[in-house]
This record gives C-alpha cells, sequence and structure tokens, in this order.
C-alpha cells in the first residue's frame, strides 16, 4: 500500500493510524528500528498474541522469536532505506502446532521528516491456499498414475482380444466366418492404435497428420501382404482437433480403408488408397480414395453393410455428411463438414495439402 507525501506529520500520523485500524488483513506500523507502534485488531486475533505483547516491542522478538528471518530482516531493512519494497514475500512461520505460510506486503511511508521513519506491513495467511494447492496436485497426480494404469490394461486387453480372434480365424473352415473374424481383428487394432495414440497425447487436441500416419501404419501392417503391390498414403494439413473427435475421425478412416482393401483390388490387382483430410476454418474434408475396380452396381445397390452402418452414425455425431462417388478409375468416399460453406452460400477450395 503506497500513500502519498503528507507535509504535517501529526496528519500523516493519524492517517496512517486510521488506515491501520481499519484494516481488515493482520497489518503493523513500525519505526525505523523495526519496532511496533501499532497493529491491527485482526494481527493480534490471527497471532494470538496479546498488545501489551506487541506495541512498543522489536517485530523480530514477537511471539517466541519466530519472526526473526534473516531474509524477511534482510528485506525490511531495504524497504526502511527506499531502495525498494516488499511486493509478495512468502514465507513460513513456525509456530506451536504447524508452520503457517505468509504472503507480507511492506511500503515506507514518507511523513515529509526523515528523522522520523515508518513503515507499514500487511500479512496475508496463505496457509490453507497452499493445503489446497498440494491436495489438489497430490490428486492430480493419483489421477495420471490411475489413468496410465487403466490406459496399460486397455491397451493389453486389446492386444489380448486381437490374439484370440486371430487364433480362432485360423481354426474355423468357413471362409465367410473367417473373413469376420478378421474384419474383428483389424477393428480391434485400429481401436487400439486409437488409444495408444490419445494416451501419449498430453495436450486437449490431437495432431491429425502423425495420427493417422501411426493408424495407417498399423492397418497396412495387419492388412497388406505385399507393399509392392498396394500402398497406402497419408495426406493431411496440419489440422488437430480435440481427442473425442480424433477417435470418430479415426474409426471414420478405419472402416473406410478396411472397406477399400476388401473390395477394391481382387484378384491380386495393384493400386493405391489415399487418405486425405484437410480444413478451413470451421469446415472440414476428410476423404480415402482408391483406384481399384470401383462399385458395382450390384454393391451399390445392396443394403449397407456394417462398416458403411458405422461411418454413418460417426458422422452424423461430428454432423458431417457422407458422398460416394466413382475416382475413374475406383472410388473416393468422402465424409464433410461444411457448416460453414452453407452459411455462406459460397464454395471455397480445398488449401494446398501436405505431402
Amino acid at each position: 500500500m503506497i500513500v502519498n507525501r503528507i507535509t504535517h506529520p501529526d496528519v500523516a500520523h493519524d492517517l496512517a493510524l486510521a488506515i491501520l485500524t481499519s484494516s481488515n488483513a493482520p497489518a503493523l506500523l513500525l519505526d525505523e528500528d523495526l519496532v511496533v507502534i501499532a497493529a491491527s485488531t485482526s494481527f493480534y486475533r490471527a497471532f494470538a498474541l496479546d498488545p501489551q505483547n506487541v506495541i512498543a516491542q522489536p517485530l523480530l522478538k514477537l511471539g517466541a522469536g519466530e519472526w526473526d528471518v534473516p531474509q524477511l530482516r534482510s528485506l525490511l531493512a531495504a524497504t526502511l532505506s527506499g531502495h525498494t519494497g516488499i511486493e509478495a514475500y512468502e514465507m513460513g512461520l513456525k509456530g506451536d502446532v504447524a508452520q503457517r505460510r505468509l504472503v507480507l506486503h511492506a511500503q515506507k511511508l514518507d511523513y515529509g521528516d526523515a528523522q522520523q521513519v515508518r513503515l507499514l506491513l500487511t500479512i496475508s495467511d496463505v496457509t490453507e491456499a497452499r493445503v489446497s494447492e498440494r491436495l489438489k496436485d497430490d490428486l492430480l497426480r493419483e489421477k495420471t498414475i490411475l489413468l496410465q494404469e487403466i490406459q496399460h490394461r486397455v491397451a493389453n486387453s486389446l492386444q489380448i482380444i486381437a490374439s484370440v480372434l486371430m487364433q480362432s480365424a485360423k481354426r474355423v473352415q468357413s471362409e465367410e466366418t473367417r473373413g469376420h473374424l478378421h474384419d474383428a481383428h483389424n477393428r480391434v487394432m485400429s481401436i487400439a492404435t486409437v488409444q495408444q495414440q490419445l494416451a501419449a497425447s498430453r495436450i486437449g487436441e490431437v495432431e491429425l497428420r502423425s495420427y493417422f500416419d501411426q493408424l495407417c501404419q498399423s492397418l497396412g501392417a495387419s492388412m497388406i501382404h505385399d507393399h509392392n503391390r498396394l500402398s497406402l498414403v497419408v495426406s493431411v494439413d496440419g489440422s488437430s482437433v480435440k481427442a473425442d473427435i480424433s477417435v470418430s475421425l479415426g474409426l471414420i478412416v478405419t472402416e473406410l480403408v478396411i472397406n477399400a482393401l476388401k473390395h477394391a483390388f481382387p484378384e491380386e490387382r495393384s493400386g493405391r488408397i489415399l487418405v486425405d483430410y484437410w480444413s478451413h476454418g470451421e469446415d472440414w474434408k476428410l476423404s480415402v480414395r482408391d483406384d481399384g475396380v470401383g462399385t458395382p452396381e450390384k454393391l451399390a445397390v445392396a443394403k449397407p453393410g456394417l462398416g458403411t452402418s458405422i461411418v454413418e452414425a460417426l458422422a452424423n455425431q461430428l454432423d458431417a455428411t457422407v458422398e460416394t462417388e466413382g475416382g475413374h478409375p475406383g472410388t473416393i468416399v468422402s465424409v464433410a463438414h461444411t457448416k460453414a460453406l452453407k452459411a455462406d452460400g459460397a464454395d471455397r477450395a480445398s488449401p494446398r495439402k501436405a505431402a
């Protein structure tokens, strides 16, 4: 607290005492020898001291001498000399029961009389706040440890499930059943990749380029047996999205890539699948393009399968639309969120894609 220079010493002294008396915070008025001239009632109450043991006593000898802290002594001396002021000095004050945490503010009062030096010292008890902060930090650390343990167990469980599915696929005789088990295995592995990516993310948003790269590497490793024949390419700009949105996008990519690998390249046909994503403001578009055989008419009019239903459900969650078109050759399936475009009624070109 800064008190402007007042020319009459008596008026200034009375003003300082009035300020001190009206203070809701513990406060002391000290002379040049750090002897207490006056104290607020809240000071006596906060530190359980009797006025007769405070007034005319050196600050550093109050109580059992717990105020005699070398750093505090140096700061008060510098404040008295006018070289500095104490803005927020935090210190521990040892008591009969437990140490208290205090934040001190000190300001030299200018009375216009060099012979009469006064120092106003105000004190805030932040013990409970610091205890709460430590408790919060402890809870956050505990939560982090528990979350890591859960993530570890989830990862192990997904690996076990994937292994069981693969072993089951090897034992069954039915090609159809084996195909369903392989599909289930691939979906579990993609979810494991999603979980691994989100567990590794320390921030609130997920960078999509590396996320899609890892996801497609996992899909390619499990489903592409000849990488010279089939390739899976990712082209994503520098977009980042919230974790929950990244999960939906990752699952959409998984379903569309699995569908392309299953249907676009029959009879050892070679080709390429491109996973593309870009965003511009609120608009974004995710597409999976292949240069395969395209969609036969009998499949186009057939009842949508599980993968299609999953993609449409996830797109609805994202307030996006799904569109399938011919790639000449191949097929392009796009999932787009065009809220801004609909509002503006204007076309907007796709920004340059990252390699």
